[in-house]
């Protein structure tokens, strides 16, 4: 039988490592290029997020009630996360035919281009209809964009890394999360404390969208810095890091590509139960200041990015799936208590927000990592994308929607149910992955 791939995976890395080629990787100088481009990544995403619940229901749907209008901006809020798969084919055929530099900028400035252009929305009263299907095109765009901002820098920092380091650097690219939600809810804070309630929703709550646009211009420049030097592109080259198309890249790796979808179920699906659907929560059905729980996320991603880095140092020492399964099994307990937390107030939600992000930072800490292990190296670059977009759409993308309307219908306690159907197919896809494992080695 086949080599496991996770076997495959530590043996390449290994030469990757200890092969010189003249030019040792630079975990370090990689690691400030992926948390720059993955911070700038999640910024744009959480900033329309954040709006989708506090500004696009008043401004964009006020023709019908505010829990109809949040639906509405969570169902626009989705598309971007259809549209990422269609990216990352187009892209993957941009890199191969024009290289990863043309990729990566091209893919970029669409992305910020696309996010600046939220800010310039006119409302529904200036445009009617028309407002909203710009929203619509312009969110189909950034998500299209994002399926081209994967650049392979991830995995050859995983590859790159010191053997009893896996796992440590496996979760770097995850930091992005909590510093992005950091620097996204404080904006919002200052800005809702610093004007009116009247020139927040008139004017105030586009300028994150415009922060968002310079965010985008350091991280490209950050990223391509890297990518194109000739060193970078000679352990690119051996670590066969290169795209391949999506016929292809199925065709060989389907059965990965499934299991690495459903890995980091539970942990996707937990970062917008953690963000926007609490804060829609929080805005709709009960009385306390959504602002205030702005402040208890700032609070929660601090503890998220202590925990994420906890990840790295739990992984290397029990081991990546080993620490995924405890902390699936911990998102699966807190499906079923975390909504009564939520609706008990300020002291459960403080609770909830805590308890909710030290899972995520366990779980979501080791996700790329453990995506990427499942592919041999001739197809880790496409198929780590593909399996990426896929995991997004399945365990995040409809989340919120999701989650508000069968809150909003059946109760709390129906939100925390769909978290458990996450919890539930990342265990299967952990048990698809052992038995994998385990045919490879007979």
């Amino acid at each position: 039988m086949s080599t496991p791939a996770s076997i495959t995976g530590e043996r390449d890395a290994r030469r990757l490592h200890d092969e010189g080629h003249g030019h040792e990787a630079d975990p370090g100088e990689m690691s400030i290029g992926v948390i720059i481009g993955r911070s700038a990544e999640f910024f744009d995403f959480l900033v329309f997020s954040i709006a989708c619940v506090l500004v696009f229901p008043a401004r964009l749907f006020p023709f019908v009630d505010p829990l109809t209008g949040t639906l509405y901006a969570f169902a626009v809020l989705s598309l971007a996360f259809i549209a990422r798969p269609f990216g990352s084919a187009f892209f993957m055929w941009v890199d191969r035919t024009y290289g990863r530099s043309a990729k990566l900028t091209s893919a970029l400035f669409m992305l910020g281009t696309s996010t600046v252009a939220f800010g310039l929305i006119p409302t529904y009263e200036v445009l009617g209809s028309w407002a909203i299907i710009i929203l619509c095109i312009l969110r189909l765009a950034q998500g299209f964009a994002l399926g081209g901002a994967w650049d392979g820098l991830a995995s050859l920092l995983a590859l790159s890394a010191p053997e009893k380091k896996r796992g440590w650097y496996a979760m770097i690219p995850q930091l992005g999360v909590p510093i992005a939600l950091i620097v996204s809810a404080g904006l919002f804070v200052y800005l809702v404390m610093s004007v009116s309630q009247a020139d927040f929703i008139d004017w105030g709550w586009r300028y994150p969208f415009f922060v968002a646009f310079a965010i985008n211009v350091v991280a490209l420049f950050s990223r391509v810095r890297l990518v194109v030097t000739p060193e970078y592109e000679e352990m690119f080259k051996k670590a066969e890091l290169a795209p391949r198309g999506y016929r292809e890249t199925f065709a060989n790796q389907g059965r990965n590509i499934l299991a690495g979808a459903l890995t980091p179920l539970a942990g996707f699906a937990l970062f917008h139960m953690m963000t926007v659907f609490p804060l829609a929560y929080v805005y709709l059905f009960t009385d306390n200041s959504p602002v205030g729980f702005l402040t208890t996320l700032l609070l929660g991603a601090f503890v998220g990015l202590f925990s994420t880095i906890a990840s790295g140092l739990l992984s290397d020492r029990i081991g990546r799936r080993t620490l995924l399964t405890w902390s699936t099994i911990g998102i699966a307990i807190f499906a079923v208590i975390g909504p009564f937390l939520l609706s008990l107030g300020g002291a459960g939600q403080t609770l909830y927000v805590v308890v909710g992000f030290i899972l995520l930072g366990l779980s979501f800490g080791q996700s790329s990592g453990a995506v990427a292990s499942s592919f041999g190296p001739k197809y880790r670059y496409s198929a780590s994308a593909i399996t990426s977009d896929l995991a997004w759409v399945a365990g995040a993308g409809f989340a919120p929607l999701v989650a508000l309307y069968l809150t909003a219908t059946l109760g709390i306690w129906a939100a925390g149910a769909y978290l458990l159907s996450g919890a539930i197919g990342t265990m299967f896809a952990l048990r698809l992955n052992r038995m994998s494992s385990e045919m490879g080695r007979h």
